[in-house]
């Protein structure tokens, strides 16, 4: 299983409509086959800079794989995300293991 995350904070102004706007489209990513367990988060700690998260888990590598190369993830990284978010932090997650 692998956990994808991402925190990210935005350009547009807190509580705009742009805002809004933007986390509906990104929670359409829900409907990608390979996505599970899917999150659209909002950030309260005051010990980082973001705002928001995604969150959601692919069963297995190629799952992800699938996620990142789908038409609808591409889409709405090129339309989306790369011009309406400021920052932003990705990590990718695998259960520990010590064997």
């Amino acid at each position: 299983m692998i956990r994808h995350t991402v925190v990210f904070k935005l350009k547009h102004e807190a509580g705009s409509e742009n805002e809004i706007i933007f986390l509906r489209a990104a929670q359409k990513l829900v409907e990608i086959p390979s996505v599970n367990n899917f999150e659209c988060l909002r950030q309260v700690s005051e010990k980082n800079k973001y705002d928001f998260g995604l969150s959601m888990e692919f069963t297995s590598q190629e799952g992800y794989q699938a996620y990142n190369e789908h038409p609808d993830h591409l889409q709405f990284v090129e339309t989306r995300w790369i011009p309406e978010v400021a920052e932003f932090m990705e990590i990718d997650y695998v259960r520990y293991s010590e064997s």
